[in-house]
C-alpha cells in the first residue's frame, strides 16, 4: 500500500484458529472508549454500518517498542500499512455506505494520536487501554515477550451489533480494499 513501509515477502501468514467465530452477531457492550481527537466515542451509539479495525501495536519513529520476535508472530507485522490502505479507502467506504471508519487498539490515545497524525488519518484512533472491550467481547490475542497484544480484526457493526467479522487478516496492506469490496457487494 505504501513505499514507505513496504512488508517482507516472507512475512507468516496467520491461521484461523476460531477465536473470532463467536463474534458475529453479538452486541457491543455499553462502553465508551477516548479516541485521538480528545473526544470519546460510546460503542452502543455508533453511526450505521461503523468499521472498526483492530489491531496489535502501533510504532513509533521515536521509539522502539517493538518487541523482539514481532515479524515471526503471523499477523503482528503491518499495522501502519493497514492503517494506510483504511485511509487510502476511507472516502470510498463512506460513499458505499459506512458511516464511520475506526482504528482500535489498547495504547493510550496519547500514544495513538502520534500515529494518526503522522499518518495523515481522516479517522480517530480509539483506545481500550483498559482492556474492557477486549474482554467484554472475548477478542482474540497473542502475547510475546510476556505481553499481550490483540489479534488483527475488524468488525462491521450495525445498529449495536456485529455484522461481520475479518479474521484472519492477511495482507493488512491489502484489507482496505477486502473490506471496501466487501461492504460494495453486501449493499447490492
Amino acid at each position: 500500500m505504501s513505499e514507505d513501509f513496504p512488508l517482507p515477502d516472507n512475512l507468516p501468514v496467520p491461521e484461523d484458529d476460531g477465536a473470532a467465530v463467536h463474534l458475529r452477531g453479538m452486541e457491543l457492550p455499553e462502553l465508551s472508549l477516548p479516541a485521538t481527537d480528545g473526544t470519546t466515542v460510546s460503542l452502543h451509539d455508533l453511526p450505521p454500518r461503523t468499521v472498526i479495525y483492530v489491531y496489535p501495536l502501533t510504532g513509533r519513529p521515536d521509539t522502539d517498542v517493538i518487541p523482539t520476535g514481532w515479524e515471526a508472530v503471523p499477523g503482528a507485522r503491518g499495522c501502519t500499512p493497514e492503517s494506510l490502505g483504511f485511509r487510502s479507502q476511507y472516502e470510498a467506504l463512506r460513499e458505499g455506505g459506512v458511516g464511520e471508519v475506526y482504528g482500535l487498539s489498547t495504547q493510550t490515545s496519547e500514544y495513538q494520536r502520534e500515529a494518526r497524525d503522522r499518518l495523515d488519518l481522516p479517522f480517530e484512533l480509539l483506545s481500550d487501554a483498559e482492556w474492557e472491550v477486549a474482554t467484554a467481547l472475548e477478542l482474540p490475542t497473542f502475547t510475546i515477550e510476556g505481553a499481550d497484544y490483540l489479534k488483527r480484526l475488524t468488525l462491521v457493526v450495525s445498529d449495536g451489533r456485529i455484522e461481520h467479522v475479518f479474521y484472519p487478516i492477511f495482507p493488512p496492506d491489502e484489507h482496505a480494499g477486502n473490506v471496501l469490496a466487501w461492504v460494495s457487494n453486501d449493499s447490492q
